[in-house]
């Protein structure tokens, strides 16, 4: 092919480019130009046949401005389409969020927001980072180890029906199950603390748990806790009946009071159910605190020494209290709802009043 019939193929293909409309164009003439039949390699083989040199490197160089020629423009004209499709896939995604209006006029503007217990944790996590606590997650899915073992309750111990458990089909039989509390997390930070010699802890843990408990008015299957950990030199009981005090107050008003009731929990020791006054009734009775003016939210204690024994801490040097309790029930005692079972039941009044 002469330089003049290449230089004219070369005008065609710029042209062919220049009218593509979609990226698959392109790569059809991509290929065409790449192709072992193509005109510029056609060229390039019949440098051979050019006998002087000078000649030969002076054709070379034009025949690769010919290539390179189109390959810029396949180049660009490749750019100006992905911005037009990328534009019209945008487009066609998008969604229309024009109001309708009716004949009258348009439709009130309602708003959603969040769902009550989710504004109910970020209160709690507010208040203890306030009371000096930080904010830690953890995993929902746990080993036995972290669940029950760590926390003192070994396999076969009685304690354990208290705990109604979600086990998974994943390695061994009843090895990983969904956690039945947020506890597991003390055994985490405790394993960390050690490791990044960290102590004290002041931490406070929200987080979703699971029990195959039968939902009624003050329980649901699937709910929301909130741990809380402490480990220092010199912890003692008052500072746990305090802080608990301390929180109850802060979150629920000072008309509304905790109370300690002795409890047995295998992780704690002492170990006590702590109590507040029924938001519901103000301490009269009703039928959401079972007519005691009293209402559980949670339970607490002293970190058992075995507990500080299964993660490597000394119990005669660092000791330390833990307590956990509803952030359901906390919303549901803040809010005066009568049935938890409410908060699950698609009411939109919680998308409205709260």
């Amino acid at each position: 092919m002469s330089e003049i019939d290449l230089q004219d193929h070369v005008d065609l293909v710029i042209a062919e480019v220049a009218r593509a409309e979609h990226s698959r164009d392109l790569d059809a003439i991509e290929s065409a130009h790449k192709a072992k039949n193509s005109p510029v390699l056609a060229a390039r083989r019949a440098l051979g046949a050019v006998t002087d040199e000078e000649q030969r490197r002076e054709l070379g160089r034009r025949i690769q401005g010919c290539s390179d020629a189109i390959t810029a423009a396949i180049a660009a004209r490749r750019e100006e389409l992905s911005a037009i499709e990328r534009e019209a896939s945008l487009a066609s995604d998008a969604l229309d969020l024009t109001e309708v209006l009716s004949s009258a006029g348009s439709f009130p503007s309602r708003r959603g927001h969040a769902h009550v217990v989710s504004k109910t944790r970020a209160s709690l996590e507010d208040v203890f980072v306030a009371m000096g606590f930080t904010i830690k997650e953890g995993p929902e899915v746990e080993t036995d180890w972290y669940n029950f073992e760590a926390l003192n309750l070994p396999p076969g111990h009685p304690a354990r029906d208290m705990y109604d458990t979600m086990y998974l089909d994943l390695g061994e039989a009843e090895t990983v199950l969904m956690r039945t509390h947020t506890s597991p997390m003390q055994i985490h930070l405790l394993e960390e603390a050690v490791a990044d010699q960290s102590l004290p802890l002041h931490v406070a843990i929200p987080g979703r748990c699971y029990r195959l408990d039968t939902p009624d008015a003050r329980h649901l299957p699937v709910f929301h806790q909130v741990e809380g950990l402490v480990v220092d030199k010199g912890i003692t009981f008052g500072d746990l009946a305090g802080v608990i005090e301390t929180f109850t107050a802060a979150y629920f008003g000072p008309d509304i009071h905790s109370r300690l009731r002795p409890a047995y929990f295998p992780f704690t020791e002492p170990s006590a159910e702590f109590e507040i006054t029924c938001t519901i009734c103000r301490g009269e009775g009703c039928r959401t605190c079972s007519k005691t003016g009293w209402i559980e939210l949670g339970g607490c204690g002293m970190i058992d020494p075995a507990v500080f024994d299964a993660v490597g801490i000394d119990a005669t040097e660092w000791s330390g209290f833990a307590f956990g309790f509803g952030i359901d029930r906390c919303a549901q005692m803040r809010h005066s709802i009568a049935d938890m079972r409410a908060l699950i039941e698609n009411d939109l009044r919680f998308s409205r009043q709260f």
